[in-house]
């Protein structure tokens, strides 16, 4: 069964600067913690990336995995899902940016379930941590320095 998690911060940046970070996946390694590897593996007619292969820190080690993104809601969201991955059976999640004046509202939706046997508390707090990280990296990211 899939655990949830959800969280929102507020960027002081533009929502297309936060929107085109997000979607640079073969710089996540730069500015995403936990991303060791991002390699575009198939492009959509647009040029985004519709199939990512990844190697991120997890559970303690490192895992691989591929996500497939639906780019239909842009420019207010984007969202993907597992379509292969060492330690989880599904990854669903999806990234909102909603302008806010000179700053952005980005909410993060995800529901993972992992294939290693884990206790439902350190599940759900697993998907919380990886959204509250996968935030604060984007916000370092997205805002100039110093703000």
């Amino acid at each position: 069964m899939a655990d949830t998690a959800s969280e929102r911060t507020r960027i002081a940046a533009p929502a297309e600067q936060c929107l085109a970070i997000a979607l640079d996946f073969e710089r996540y390694p730069e500015w995403a913690n936990d991303v060791k590897i991002a390699k575009v593996l198939e492009r959509d007619a647009d040029g985004r990336g519709r199939r990512v292969e990844y190697r991120a820190a997890a559970l303690g080690r490192s895992v691989r995995y591929i996500l497939e993104y639906d780019y239909t809601d842009l420019p207010n969201s984007f969202s993907w899902r597992l379509i292969e991955g060492d330690l989880m059976r599904s990854m669903d999640g999806r990234y909102r940016f909603e302008a806010d004046g000179t700053s952005t509202r980005v909410h993060y939706d995800l529901a993972i379930d992992v294939s290693v046997p884990l206790l439902g508390m350190l599940k759900r707090r697993a998907a919380a941590l990886i959204v509250r990280n996968a935030l604060k990296d984007l916000r370092q990211a997205c805002e100039p320095a110093g703000s």
